[in-house]
């Protein structure tokens, strides 16, 4: 079997299983945050349980909202919170200790290689970062689950990714995932999982894993996964400790299909609005003139992604007429690109810093566009009216890529500023 099978067999008590396969598995850890807890909490209150099955493998993010925009979000994160409360659970990351939900699940010890890790947000697939199988599911689904600790799932084909090459300077693992969505398409991997693999995913840090394993549901994919190694277990050991448990592929494993890259040859990629898999190298994208940069999100928020966009940034200023947004995934990124002085770097180059959270990714605040702008993203969804008008485009890139963007006022090569 390959590691998600092995998984999902280990999960359900079953000696082995195989794709397409109906499994009742047991779930090692659910995630939910502060826009869709309500929604979880009134499915929960129908089923008529009153105790949650373990409120020790329930962690809770605030983080699409935060500070709160608006009274009814503040009522609801407040709804969320005398959940939590009444429940005892005690993983709960509440505004100023926490982050981005995805961020904060791989930092504080979360995640585990070979867990199966369900998640009220479809960005759940992060975690396969750490060789976990993680999936997004609905609220009914995930007050099933806060009820039994259990789940149907169907056991999913598994496409592999083999990825060896060297990336050219200022390429970047959100390159080479834009690359593979633009190559197999948005609906390239319906159902199935994304396994990467090969030199290049091995040489890439648990920040560039994770950029890459996040952006695995933009082309349909039930679990985005990468076999744990000792980068793996350095990064679980320091933040969760033992026992550690890993799980890779049989020697002999089947894939469904196999997709061999060569790194080397990537440039940066940028994807076109209105739809992730219009992906582009930058070269070929045209004279894109911006009014707003936007660095952060689950998928590139953290500390290595920061620091791209620093050795572009310092010294330099943003060009008038635009506005560059960014903002760190997590408080520990915050805390960590102070004492690196990024966020000086930033501040002096005229962006402005924002407290970790969701925000502009959504449309609901600190960066919300207008009829007919345009913003550079480092962001994981281009749809229309994705980042607030209807009217207004969103280009997605690396940090990298949204720095140098900002300081020319249009799409830009990062390779271009020296």
């Amino acid at each position: 079997m390959n590691i998600v099978e092995k998984i999902l067999a280990r999960a359900s008590g079953e000696k082995e299983v195989s794709p397409g396969q109906i499994v009742d598995a047991k779930v090692d850890k659910a995630m939910m945050h502060d826009l869709t807890g309500p929604r979880v909490i009134d499915s929960f209150r129908e089923i008529g349980i009153k105790r949650v099955w373990d409120p020790d493998r329930i962690i809770v993010v605030f983080d699409h909202d935060v500070p709160p925009s608006t009274i009814k979000a503040a009522e609801l994160q407040k709804k969320v919170r005398n959940f939590v409360r009444e429940q005892g659970i005690r993983y709960f990351y509440d505004i100023g200790r926490g982050g981005v939900c995805h961020v904060v699940m791989l930092e504080k010890g979360h995640v585990k290689p070979g867990e199966l890790i369900v998640g009220a947000d479809s960005h759940t697939v992060t975690y396969g970062a750490l060789g976990a199988f993680a999936t997004g599911v609905g609220a009914t689904d995930m007050a099933a689950v806060l009820a039994t600790g259990s789940i149907w799932l169907r056991v999913p084909e598994t496409v592999k990714f083999e990825v060896n090459g060297k990336f050219q300077k200022r390429v970047y693992a959100k390159d080479l995932i834009l690359h593979i969505i633009g190559t197999i398409g948005a609906e390239g991997a319906n159902y199935k999982a994304m396994l990467f693999s090969g030199q290049t995913i091995r040489d890439l840090g648990i920040d560039g894993r994770a950029t890459i394993c996040n952006m695995s549901i933009e082309a349909g994919a039930k679990a985005g996964i990468i076999e744990p190694d000792e980068k793996t277990i350095k990064y679980v050991r320091e933040r969760a400790g033992e026992p550690i448990n890993p799980i890779r592929s049989d020697e002999d494993a089947e894939f469904a299909k196999v997709y061999e890259i060569d790194a080397s040859r990537l440039e940066p990629q940028v994807a076109i609005p209105p739809s992730v898999d219009n992906v582009k190298p930058v070269s070929e994208v045209g004279d894109i003139e911006i009014q707003q940069g936007f660095i952060g999100t689950c998928t590139n928020g953290r500390l290595d992604d920061l620091r791209a966009a620093a050795e572009i940034l310092k010294g330099r200023k943003v060009k008038d007429g635009v506005r560059l947004v960014i903002i760190p995934g997590s408080q520990e990124v915050y805390d960590q690109a102070l004492k690196e002085g990024l966020i000086e770097i930033f501040i002096k180059a005229g962006a402005i810093v924002c407290g970790p959270g969701c925000g502009p990714c959504i449309g609901i605040s600190r960066g919300v566009l207008a009829d007919d702008e345009v913003c550079v993203s480092s962001a994981n969804r281009n749809f229309v009216g994705r980042m607030g008008s209807p009217k207004s485009r969103v280009y997605l890139a690396s940090p990298a890529t949204v720095a140098a963007s900002a300081i020319k006022g249009k799409i830009t090569d990062p390779r271009e500023v020296d």
